[in-house]
């Protein structure tokens, strides 16, 4: 494994030189004075370099700056003409100093491209994605990843070190670690050995007067805090120190799908009863979704399934536990685990692993997501209830993912819509169809506060104008206060801030 002092010097490294975006309506640093002294601040701190600063800049007027703005934006929504533009690409301190409100992107997923969007003309985007150095340590059973290397990445990094241990995480390829961890991220293992966050056992951070800490010099709470409290509110995360888990040599998954008219009412109702009780080695995924058939729609729910083990004992277990899934043994497939990743991906049987290190989606889509907790069984009248809804609005589908075992015994819902066609109206038709839906749903989810998960960040749960805290209880209930704190003791001026970022207690 790379020593901790080898890896903090580079680290720093990257994070003074790898390049960072922003934008004005200026096409050179001179014309503008902020940027100006902000270029000033970063050469003067970076003297010795032996790479020009210039050369990790980008500024609106740069030929390359459409392009590397664009890279990882996943979302068309938030890659239009009018879609305000960041500043410049720099460091923590020069951006504090001269006044520029910072953005962070990992170069993962952003639903409401927070971590590249501002209403504040003055801001500028540290873009982390070229920090992807990920070492393993199979005989500690660790490794550490940079906040830019995706998951993909890091999947196959340990693979190449051993076939029987993994990292607990999401199961899109292309999203960023950074982020990830720092939102609390979910994978299809949370069953048996939880989130993301409780297998991270490090970090290396920069604080806004530009400390660099780890684990042993940051307070506890701090590390506590950037394990799902959305990391951006107190600091930039440069790399994560990972727990690794053990799987075995062989795992199985399996992907079938139910009509209503093949009991899929029944078949969710008594998933809702075993998904979150059954085997911790086992993780079903109902995803109902609307279907065209000729000229005509039907609601189909797929149910994704991986199981730690082979298929017969896979078959036998869900024969037992799952019988109205009908689920047969020619269903399953037997693969080791870094394929299993691809099959989560919905790549198709027989892709290179080499597929996960591709970091740039080809395809952008127009997407708007939301989320909801589940705290009790939805009865079959409700479920009916939620079929018809979601077939007179058409495009939309749902993922609910169980807890239990490690986790609580509370399945999770998303909403999701994407789209293709760009334009007013078909924004109009479809974000109001999501919207439908997640109002629909009310009766039957968390309220009170209405529970959200902070990693599919849905701006209409409210942001922290105007002082408000409505959206901050949705997603972190009774740990707000103990957040708030944290956040006033190593970010007292709000340095880092955003729509949905945590405000400051004072001392």
């Amino acid at each position: 494994m790379m020593p901790l002092k080898s890896l903090a010097f580079r680290l720093l490294r990257f994070t003074l030189l790898f390049a960072f975006f922003a934008a004005a309506a200026s096409k050179s640093p001179s014309s503008s004075p902020t940027i100006s002294e902000f270029l000033k601040c970063l050469e003067i701190r970076d003297p010795n370099s032996s790479i020009p600063i210039s050369k990790s800049v980008y500024l609106r007027g740069d030929p390359s700056f459409p392009s590397i703005l664009q890279s990882y934006i996943r979302n068309r929504l938030f890659n239009r003409s009018t879609t305000p533009k960041p500043r410049a690409i720099a460091t923590v301190v020069c951006a504090k100093s001269n006044g520029l409100e910072l953005r962070i992107r990992s170069g993962g997923h952003d639903y409401e491209g927070l971590s590249y969007v501002s209403p504040n003309p003055n801001f500028i985007v540290l873009d982390l994605s070229g920090l992807r150095a990920i070492t393993v340590d199979a005989t500690t059973e660790t490794a550490w990843a940079q906040a830019g290397a995706t998951l993909g990445e890091l999947n196959y990094k340990i693979a190449n070190k051993s076939r029987c241990q993994a990292f607990p995480a999401g199961v899109c390829p292309s999203i960023a670690v950074g982020g990830h961890i720092g939102g609390g991220g979910y994978g299809n293992m949370q069953r048996k050995y939880g989130l993301s966050v409780d297998n991270v056992i490090d970090a290396r951070v920069v604080l806004a007067d530009g400390r660099i800490l780890d684990r042993r010099t940051m307070e506890e709470d701090l590390f506590w805090a950037i394990r799902g409290g959305g990391a951006a509110s107190f600091c930039v995360v440069l790399a994560w120190r990972l727990k690794l888990v053990r799987v075995p040599e062989t795992v199985t998954v399996f992907k079938v799908g139910r009509t209503l008219k093949q009991g899929a009412t029944n078949i969710v109702d008594q998933w809702q009863q075993v998904a979150p009780n059954v085997d911790d080695n086992l993780f079903i995924r109902a995803q109902p979704h609307v279907q065209g058939v000729g000229n005509k729609t039907e609601l189909e729910v797929l149910f994704y399934g991986q199981y730690l083990g082979p298929a017969d004992s896979l078959t036998a277990l869900v024969s037992e536990k799952f019988p109205l899934l009908g689920l047969r043994k020619d269903d399953c497939f037997e693969m080791p685990w870094l394929e299993s990743t691809l099959f989560w991906f919905d790549l198709p049987k027989g892709t290179p692993t080499t597929a996960l290190l591709q970091r740039v989606v080809k395809t952008s889509v127009n997407v708007k997501r939301k989320s909801d907790y589940v705290q009790k069984r939805i009865p079959k009248s409700g479920l009916e209830a939620i079929w018809k809804k979601m077939l007179q609005l058409g495009n939309v589908y749902m993922q609910w993912n169980p807890y239990g075992g490690k986790m609580s015994e509370i399945p999770r819902d998303a909403y999701l819509v994407i789209w293709f066609d760009d334009g007013v109206a078909a924004e109009k038709t479809n974000l109001g169809a999501v919207n439908a839906l997640h109002e629909f749903m009310t009766p039957y989810v968390s309220s009170n506060p209405r529970e959200a998960f902070l990693n599919y960040r849905d701006i209409d749960v409210g942001t922290n104008a105007n002082g408000s805290l409505t959206f901050a209880k949705d997603y972190f209930k009774d740990n707000l206060n103990r957040l708030m704190k944290v956040k006033g003791r190593v970010d007292p001026d709000n340095f880092f801030r955003y729509e949905q970022s945590i405000p400051p207690i004072p001392k």
